[in-house]
């Protein structure tokens, strides 16, 4: 009702919390121009957080996600540059937090330290299997 309300008042930014795609779907034919579902995403998220070495994790609706992760062992005392990450894994490397420190950038020159938190970007499956430490390529 509230909805058929505010577009009928002509309200040109709405926006829904939905509980299933269906209701979703008549939110937006009613007149919603945005609708979001926290209850599915955060469950998506926890469950990205409980399965694997990510300790925080947002994922895009096109496959395209950001983590924050404990360095993987391949990468620890080499560059990034040397560790091939982005070749070998096929997500990047956008920065690293080390103890202590402030954020950084991440470079070619970053050296990686087992206690280094890295921020990563990719395709989700890809950072996945590279939080995990599996031994994939890019082609995987």
């Amino acid at each position: 009702m509230t909805l058929m309300v505010l577009t009928e008042l002509g309200i040109k930014d709405i926006w829904v919390k939905a509980m299933t795609p269906e209701h979703g779907a008549i939110a937006q034919r009613i007149g919603a121009h945005h609708v979001i579902y926290p209850e599915a995403d955060m469950g998506a998220r926890v469950a990205h957080l409980i399965t694997g070495r990510l300790i925080d994790f947002i994922e895009f609706e096109d496959g395209f996600g950001i983590a924050k992760i404990q360095a993987p062992p391949e990468t620890h005392h080499h560059t990034l540059a040397e560790s091939h990450v982005r070749s070998r894994f096929g997500v990047t490397v956008v920065g690293v937090k080390r103890a202590n420190e402030d954020f950084q950038h991440a470079l070619p020159a970053t050296r990686i330290l087992p206690a280094d938190l890295l921020i990563v970007s990719g395709p989700t499956r890809k950072i996945e299997v590279f939080a995990a430490g599996e031994k994939k390529s890019k082609r995987s």
